[in-house]
């Protein structure tokens, strides 16, 4: 496994060791043990699956309590998938990172607790993988503005996405709760 630091250091691409052959393929996608040895030591407690279409966009999502860390991956389609630092004293704050994950890439992202996460459906679908480090509390849930022009995030589109209400109402990052 090979795990390499972004542009916002804290936030991971881990790039999996598979192995292949004219059966299919396997590769581990957590072993905490391996993970721990190579950076990445994180407890998880909760797992979630998704599936949206194309152009759907979710996120950008946060808990201003109960912060979640992220370990997530497709297992169908693909994605950009994104995560804003929202740590005010960070000296990344409100930089973002942007990846493409796949299926045929294998490759997953820790997301550390502290960032917004988001990602946009660019196959004809997607499944989604993401491991937390906390547990889902709706009421601490927040949603940064996808499209805030303050973030620079080039998303791939070619029209206006698939957004759920709440995603189409969130907060710009000026006047976003953050973490201290």
């Amino acid at each position: 496994m090979r795990i390499t630091p972004t542009v916002v250091p804290d936030v991971l691409l881990v790039e999996p060791k598979v192995f292949g052959d004219a059966r299919g393929f396997f590769y581990e996608s957590w072993n905490r043990r391996a993970f721990a040895a190579a950076g990445l030591d994180a407890d998880f407690v909760q797992d979630n699956h998704s599936r949206s279409a194309r152009g759907v966009l979710r996120g950008l999502h946060y808990q201003v309590e109960h912060a979640q860390g992220k370990l997530v991956r497709v297992i169908e389609g693909e994605v950009f998938d994104v995560a804003v630092d929202m740590r005010r004293r960070s000296p990344t704050f409100g930089r973002h990172v942007a990846v493409t994950l796949s299926a045929d890439n294998r490759r997953m992202l820790w997301i550390p607790p502290g960032f917004a996460h988001g990602f946009l459906v660019v196959s004809d679908a997607a499944e989604f993988l993401y491991k937390t480090t906390d547990y889902w509390y709706p009421d601490f849930e927040r949603t940064l503005l996808w499209s805030d022009p303050a973030l620079g995030i080039d998303w791939p589109l070619a029209g206006t996405p698939t957004l759920a209400a709440k995603d189409a109402a969130g907060m710009p990052l000026a006047v976003a709760p953050t973490y201290a």
